[in-house]
């Protein structure tokens, strides 16, 4: 696990900014405006400390020791793990806490654009328990994020809380994100209960050339459904969200983290789906994130994912011969059937993944998720043992 936030000595700034990491290559590229940039200066950076160099108006550098920092210039040392930051990074400066944040991590399969700690779903098994606070000014910090992020970046996750609460900003976000980063991909992580409402869900239409929304689905029913998300009337309005996307022509994933009740109803949930959603194009099915609201309602959801092997099984072989996509997420190969293995994904955030002391001697590591890092006894499965060898139904 490699934390997002480090305690840093910040000498030189009087308010909160985002920067990139400059190292050779990126001084190099000269895409950015030099006053964007913090150059690193470390030692093991790379970067020769010359005058000319350091005498360019750089924002700052980020440096071992104050005694090696340009004299009258801005700079700042971390207090962490000196690979917490690394060239390329984008890091939001933070002198009244003495903090860095790292906002955007160079080759991360977890990068999120984080829209709002606000959502009107209390899912028992939220992972980033909801704040209802005003927070729309994050839409002007995005923006300014995206200005700074590697052009060449492949995906992006736009995430809270519930993004669509945004309102108008939401599409600005995502508008600026095409003018800026017009490769990326950008997944949108929505509940969908608002994309129903009037025409809002039009405004995505042609916003973006690489958009796509993932959607929780928890059930074939409302009962189910609003039981999971805390919420009554969510499961209409949810499935009206999701026709509102189809007919603005959006991409969309369905999304079922596998808790007790949804996995008692998995196999329902996957014919629901392609009667009803056949537009779907990825269905992923999620182990839970023991974080957040999980934790109080543990009794409520847990169910060893050894024991989901038949629904999953079924639901699998349903939907793909259906010619539906499917995807396992958060799940290690050894609580999975075989079989199953070609569907799962290394799908958890790398700075919040981790092996466990059984995996040291497994012959498929290299090809299996792990776990989050903060799983304990109470989430983990009595299948996780060592594979001793390849097996042979594993998709090569």
């Amino acid at each position: 696990m490699l934390a997002l936030e480090t305690k840093a000595t910040i000498d030189g700034w009087n308010h909160r900014g985002q920067y990139k990491v400059a190292g050779l290559q990126d001084f190099a590229a000269a895409r950015l405006p030099l006053e964007r940039m913090v150059l690193d200066l470390r030692h093991d950076s790379g970067v020769p400390v010359s005058t000319a160099l350091t005498q360019l108006p750089w924002a700052g550098f980020l440096v071992d020791a104050n005694e090696s920092a340009p004299t009258g210039r801005s700079w700042l040392q971390l207090h962490g793990e000196a690979r917490i930051v690394q060239a390329g990074d984008v890091i939001e400066v933070q002198p009244s806490v003495g903090k860095v944040g790292v906002r955007y991590r160079r080759g991360s399969n977890g990068n999120v654009l984080f829209a709002t700690e606000r959502c009107n779903s209390y899912c028992l098994m939220c992972s980033q328990p909801p704040r209802q606070i005003e927070d729309d000014w994050r839409v002007a910090q995005l923006c300014e994020l995206a200005e700074l992020i590697d052009q060449d970046e492949r995906s992006l996750a736009i995430s809270g809380g519930e993004p669509t609460l945004l309102g108008a900003g939401l599409p600005q976000l995502i508008r600026h994100c095409a003018s800026t980063l017009p490769q990326t991909h950008l997944h949108v992580l929505s509940n969908g209960r608002r994309l129903g409402e009037g025409d809002y869900a039009a405004a995505f239409r042609d916003l973006h050339p690489e958009l796509s929304w993932g959607v929780p689905l928890y059930g074939d029913g409302f009962a189910l459904h609003d039981y999971v998300v805390q919420s009554e009337g969510a499961f209409a309005q949810t499935v009206r969200g999701l026709y509102a996307l189809e007919r603005a022509e959006q991409r969309i994933e369905i999304r079922v983290v596998l808790v007790r009740p949804t996995v008692e109803r998995l196999s329902a949930l996957a014919r629901f789906l392609y009667r009803n959603l056949p537009f779907v194009e990825h269905v992923a099915l999620m182990g839970v994130e023991p974080i957040g609201f999980a934790k109080a309602n543990h009794e409520a959801l847990w169910l060893d994912p050894a024991d989901m092997a038949p629904a999953l099984t079924d639901a699998v072989a349903f939907l793909t011969g259906h010619g539906m996509r499917v995807s396992l997420y958060n799940l290690p190969l050894c609580v999975l059937p075989p079989e199953l293995w070609p569907y799962a994904q290394r799908s958890i955030s790398d700075w919040k993944q981790d092996y466990l002391p059984a995996c040291s001697a497994c012959a498929v590591r290299s090809r299996c998720g792990g776990f989050f890092s903060w799983i304990n006894d109470h989430w983990r499965s009595r299948a996780i043992a060592p594979i001793p060898s390849l097996a042979e139904t594993f998709d090569e």
